[in-house]
């Protein structure tokens, strides 16, 4: 970083620079939230390519290079570089615009595409995933070029338009364009704070292995007294297979299964224990009698750092009003499993599926499907990339972040990992409470505002890190 005095001047300057465009910088945020880019619905691929545009036309007037919406396949990939700070770390900074469908309609306060401002929150779809977290990195981006002329490191941007429908075409985009996205760190914001809004970091997310089962007994329903007792019933029989899944200690009890599994060691434990959690306050916020799961393991262990095995969907036979006595002739189950380092979502299908395989019970035929996963992904917490954007976060909300590991899973961390051998820093700002993929979605603003200030920060701890360049 530059030295102290000149430190502090710049941030002078940052700061009055965003003081002055508040007005500014919120009507901007309002219009990228006002473009209905909802990736899974066919009838809004033209608002996704409206959302790439706008994108691309911010970062031109910044100054940002050789920016381009890029074809795909599906909705474009949004590039761009600034890479004039010699002897600096590369970064790769990443995030989504395209966002969840609203449904349901009635549950929303306001119309979901048309943002306004309530109790100090932005309200409207995207405002908190993704599009809110992206116009921070644009605003601390275009604030630094202003102010300074220059970035402490060089930045190669990476918005694309497909997470919220599985990022079907990133993976392909990014070996084709290995070459040109060398960088020496990843830096994701997709995630939020810890409970109560505390600054954090999240370290890690799961995988994810996701399966279909499919039991069929005849090829036809029987009818249920004249068959009744002589004919196994797929519907009976998928239940004796869910059943066998996980035992009562919460185990899952597919051999194999926890074979590649890491485990949490002391200093990993300790940090879980040192979030400010408490169980029975998390509890009655779901509204559920009681927390289950793993024996030996702590609900935020459970949470984010141990794999699962949970039935998504069931269904099977007659379910209309009434009753219609029969034995289905088929039956059906989705199921997924939260995987952790260093699981591999193909070798737990096989897994799955060989012991559905070898459980099911005779007189039905089983199928096992595979649907999609994800691989899992971990950063050291002390990580120098880690380490800088601590201190970055630190110095613009005022408190060190607490460390964390999500359940979810974002899949192009583990692609970073696996096509672009980049470690993968997750710095999201969203409030816990933002309702992502839910009606009334919502970015608390002081969060937006600080964000912006924790970015431009990073890039100058980013600048004094041992991470490159390569």
């Amino acid at each position: 970083m530059p030295p102290t005095d000149t430190l502090a001047a710049a941030e002078a300057a940052l700061e009055q620079y965003l003081e002055s465009r508040h007005t500014e910088r919120l009507d901007s945020y309002k219009d990228f939230l006002r473009i209905p880019s909802i990736s899974t619905l066919p009838e809004h691929a033209a608002d996704c390519r409206r959302a790439a545009q706008f994108v691309v036309e911010d970062l031109r007037a910044m100054g940002v290079e050789h920016v381009a919406a890029e074809e795909t396949g599906g909705h474009p990939v949004v590039y761009g570089d600034w890479l004039h700070a010699d002897g600096a770390p590369t970064v790769l900074v990443y995030g989504h615009y395209d966002v969840q469908p609203v449904d349901p309609l009635d549950l929303w306060h306001s119309p979901p595409f048309e943002p306004v401002i309530e109790n100090g929150r932005m309200l409207a779809r995207g405002a908190a995933d993704d599009k809110g977290q992206i116009h921070m990195h644009l605003r601390a981006i275009e604030a630094l070029l202003a102010t300074r002329g220059k970035l402490p490191v060089n930045l190669r941007l990476v918005f694309e338009g497909e997470e919220e429908s599985s990022s079907e075409h990133l993976d392909a985009w990014l070996e084709a364009n290995r070459a040109r996205l060398t960088a020496d760190v990843a830096v994701i914001s997709d995630t939020s704070f810890f409970e109560g809004n505390i600054p954090s970091i999240t370290l890690g997310l799961r995988g994810l292995m996701y399966a279909q089962i499919d039991v069929t007994g005849s090829p036809v329903d029987l009818h249920s007294g004249t068959y009744g007792g002589s004919v196994e019933n797929p519907a009976n029989a998928l239940c004796q297979i869910v059943a066998a899944l996980k035992g009562p200690d919460g185990r899952i009890r597919i051999p194999g299964f926890y074979d590649d599994v890491v485990p949490l060691s002391d200093a990993e434990r300790q940090a879980f224990a040192d979030l400010p959690f408490d169980d029975d306050s998390y509890r009655r916020g779901i509204g559920v009698a009681a927390l289950v799961g793993e024996v030996g393991y702590t609900a935020l262990e459970r949470r984010g750092a141990r794999p699962t095995l949970d039935v998504n969907g069931i269904w099977g036979g007659f379910e209309g009003e009434g009753s219609k006595t029969i034995i289905p002739a088929h039956a059906h189950a989705k199921v997924s499993c939260r995987l952790v380092t260093a699981q591999d979502p193909d070798r737990i299908f096989e897994l799955f599926r060989d012991f559905v395989a070898e459980i099911a019970p005779p007189g039905v035929r089983t199928e096992v499907q595979l649907i999609g996963g994800g691989q899992p992904s971990l950063t050291p917490m002390d990580h120098p990339a880690t380490q800088a954007a601590a201190r970055a976060i630190e110095h613009a909300f005022g408190r060190a972040p607490v460390y964390m590991r999500e359940g979810g899973s974002i899949p192009v961390c583990a692609s970073f990992e696996r096509i672009l051998g980049l470690p993968v820093v997750l710095a999201g700002f969203t409030n816990p409470d933002d309702n992502a993929h839910a009606p009334n979605e919502s970015m608390v603003l002081d969060n937006y505002e600080r964000g912006i200030r924790a970015i431009a920060r990073l890039w100058d701890e980013l600048a004094e890190a041992d991470i490159g360049p390569r």
